[in-house]
C-alpha cells in the first residue's frame, strides 16, 4: 500500500484527525445548538428551525422517550419518514436519549420492514402516517411496543400545517387507511415531553448510534453496527477535508438525497450541523419541478445526489436559469457518475461535480475528490484524514499502482461488524483490520483511486472482465438515450453476455443505431448481445440502479 494520496491534499488539509474531540453524537448536537443559537437549521416546505428551537424540539422528544416510554440506552428506535423536520427532531432526540437509531426506508414492503424490525429488535418505531399501512400488515409479528406516528405537515406553522395535512390525505389521498391500536401523535409526544425532565445520558465511543442496514442485494439486508465513535470520526473527518471551502458564516445546503440513507445522514444531517449549516429539505425530489422551484428560493452553497438525481435535474425546464452564483460544490456518491452528465452539469452550474465514495459499513465516507478541482476526473478521490485504503487481490496481497483488485478501507470510522452476523464478520474483514468492500478498484500515481466495479456486478465474456459501469457511461453519450443499464445473462458459448436496457430520450431512437453505436465505441466483447427499451431503469430510493430486479 504506498499512500501517494498525501502529495495531493488540498492545502491546510490535516493527514489525521482527532477522534477524541466530542464523546458522541449527542455532544457534537448540544455543543451545536449552544453555539449557533439563532441560526436556521433546518428548512422544510417554506418553515424553519433554528439551531435553538431544535435543542428544545429534541430535548422534549428525548424526555419523553425517557419518561414515558421509559426507553434505556442501547435499546433500538427505528425512525420510517421521508426528509421533514419531525426526522430530524426525532434522530437528534434518539441520539440523545442514547437510543439505537435503526433507520428504514418508508418505500420498503412489509416483508421488508418484518424483518428489519425483528432482526434489529426494535421497540419504538416513529412513522409518517403515509407508510402506517404497511406496518399494519405485520405488526403482530414484530416486536414494536410503541408506534409514534406523523403527518407530513405536523411541524409546519399552524395554518400550512392544517392545509398540508388535508391536502396529502383526503385531496392527494396519499395516506391508505390504517389501523394501530395505541398509536401516539408525534406532536403529543413532542408536547408531553416538553414538561417532562431530559436525564442527560453519559455516553462513549463504543455506544452503538446506528444499525444502519445495508441493501440485501446478496440476502436479508444486514444491519451495520455504527458507534458514536466511528460516525463522530465520519464527522471530524468530511469537517477536515470540506475546511477550505467551508465559510465561518454558514453554508446552505439542498439535501434531496433521503436522510435516513447514510450519505444524507452523515454528510448533509450530521456533518452541516455541526458546522452551523442550514440544511433544506426536500422531501419529494422526484417531483422535479417542484424540486427547482425549492432550488430558486435558496442562495444554496452545495448540493449532494447522485448520477440520476443530477441527470433529471438537468432534463427539467428551468433547472439551467437558476443562479448558481453561490454555488461551491456539488457532491455525488452512491453510484457511479456518467461522463456526459458530468460535463452537462459543469456547463449548465459553472462547478464539477465532485465524486467521493462510501458506504453504510463506514460512516459513510471513505475518499473524496479535493473540493476545488477544476473538472470532472471519474476518480473517487483521496482517502479521507485516518483512512487508510488497499487494493489487494483474492489472496489478500496488496497490489501494484494500476493494477485492479479489491478495495479494502481500515480507518476509525469503518464499523465494528454486522449486527448478530459473526459468521459474516469473519469474512468481511482481513486478518489485519481491513474492511472488504467488495469494489473493484485502482489507484493511480496520484494517489487517486477509481471504481471499475462491484464484484458480483462484473460480467464474465469468454474469460475477459466486462465492467457494466463502463459501459452505461459509453451508451450515455449518445444524443438520443436518457438512461441506459447493463447486466450479464447466461450465453451457451460465452457463459455471459452482457444485455443493455435502454430508456430513449427521443422516440424515433431504433435498437440498431444503438448497437451500431455500441460497436463504434466498445472492444468487440464489451460489446452488448441483447437489447431491449423500456420506459424507466428500476432504481433504489437513492438512485442506484437495481440490476438485480432487470436480470
Amino acid at each position: 500500500m504506498e499512500k501517494n494520496w498525501f502529495d495531493n491534499y488540498p492545502i491546510g488539509v490535516k493527514q489525521d484527525i482527532d477522534t477524541n474531540a466530542f464523546d458522541s453524537l449527542a455532544h457534537i448536537i448540544e455543543h451545536s445548538c449552544q453555539q449557533y443559537t439563532d441560526r436556521a437549521a433546518f428548512s422544510n416546505m417554506g418553515y424553519t428551525l433554528t439551531y435553538k428551537e431544535m435543542e428544545a424540539k429534541s430535548r422534549a422528544f428525548a424526555a419523553y422517550l425517557q419518561q414515558t416510554l421509559d426507553m434505556r440506552r442501547g435499546e433500538r428506535i427505528a425512525i420510517m419518514m421521508p426528509n421533514c423536520l419531525q426526522y430530524a427532531t426525532a434522530l437528534f432526540g434518539a441520539l440523545r436519549a442514547g437510543l439505537v437509531v435503526v433507520n428504514i426506508n418508508p418505500l420498503y414492503t412489509a416483508r421488508e420492514l418484518e424483518h428489519q424490525l425483528k432482526d434489529a429488535d426494535v421497540r419504538t418505531l416513529v412513522v409518517m402516517e403515509n407508510f402506517a399501512a404497511t406496518l399494519e400488515k405485520i405488526y403482530d409479528n414484530v416486536p414494536v411496543e410503541t408506534v409514534i406516528t406523523t403527518q407530513l405537515g405536523d411541524m409546519l406553522a399552524p395554518i400550512k400545517r392544517v392545509l398540508t395535512n388535508f391536502v396529502v390525505k383526503r385531496v392527494k389521498k396519499m395516506v391508505p387507511s390504517w389501523e394501530l391500536p395505541g398509536a401516539i401523535d408525534f406532536n403529543t409526544a413532542l408536547s408531553t415531553g416538553e414538561s417532562q425532565q431530559f436525564d442527560h445520558v453519559e455516553l462513549n465511543g463504543e455506544d452503538l448510534a446506528f444499525l444502519q442496514y445495508t441493501g440485501g442485494t446478496t440476502g436479508p439486508a444486514k444491519g451495520a453496527m455504527l458507534s458514536h465513535a466511528n460516525v463522530v470520526a465520519n464527522v471530524l473527518q468530511c469537517q477536515e477535508w470540506f475546511k477550505p471551502e467551508m465559510s465561518d458564516e454558514g453554508e446552505l445546503i439542498i439535501t434531496a438525497l433521503p436522510m435516513y440513507h447514510i450519505f444524507a445522514l452523515t454528510v448533509n444531517t450530521l456533518v452541516y450541523f455541526s458546522v452551523g449549516g442550514h440544511n433544506v429539505l426536500i422531501t419529494n425530489p422526484r417531483d422535479m419541478p417542484g424540486f427547482v422551484k425549492t432550488l430558486s428560493q435558496y442562495p444554496f452553497s452545495a448540493i449532494t445526489g447522485v448520477n440520476t438525481l443530477y441527470n433529471g435535474l438537468l432534463n427539467t425546464d428551468g433547472f439551467a436559469e437558476l443562479d448558481f452564483s453561490t454555488l461551491k460544490f456539488s457532491m455525488s456518491g452512491g453510484m457511479a457518475t456518467q461522463e456526459p452528465v458530468a460535463e452537462r452539469w459543469a456547463r449548465v452550474t459553472g462547478k464539477p461535480i465532485i465524486e467521493g465514495y462510501g458506504l453504510s459499513e463506514t460512516s459513510p465516507v471513505v475518499s473524496c475528490n479535493p473540493l476545488n478541482i477544476e473538472q470532472f476526473n471519474h476518480s473517487i478521490g483521496l482517502p479521507l484524514p485516518s483512512t487508510e485504503v488497499d487494493i489487494r487481490d483474492d489472496d489478500g496481497r496488496s497490489l501494484s499502482l494500476g493494477e485492479p483488485g479489491e478495495l479494502c478501507v481500515r480507518g476509525p470510522q469503518v464499523m465494528s461488524g454486522y449486527w448478530r452476523k459473526d459468521d459474516v464478520n469473519a469474512e468481511a474483514f482481513t486478518e489485519d483490520g481491513f474492511f472488504r468492500t467488495g469494489d473493484i478498484a485502482r489507484q493511480d500515481s496520484d494517489g487517486l483511486f477509481y471504481i471499475v466495479d462491484r464484484k458480483k456486478d462484473m460480467i464474465l465474456v469468454s474469460g475477459f472482465n466486462v465492467y457494466p459501469n463502463e459501459i452505461e457511461d459509453v451508451v450515455a453519450g449518445h444524443p438520443d438515450i436518457l438512461e441506459a443499464a447493463a447486466v450479464g445473462v447466461p450465453d451457451e458459448k460465452s457463459g455471459e453476455a452482457v444485455k443493455l436496457f435502454v430508456v430513449k430520450k427521443r422516440a424515433g431512437l431504433s435498437l440498431d443505431a444503438v448497437r451500431e453505436y455500441c460497436r463504434e465505441n466498445l472492444t468487440a466483447y464489451k460489446v452488448p448481445k441483447h437489447y431491449e427499451f423500456i420506459d424507466e431503469v428500476p432504481k433504489s430510493n437513492v438512485g442506484k440502479i437495481l440490476r438485480k430486479e432487470l436480470r
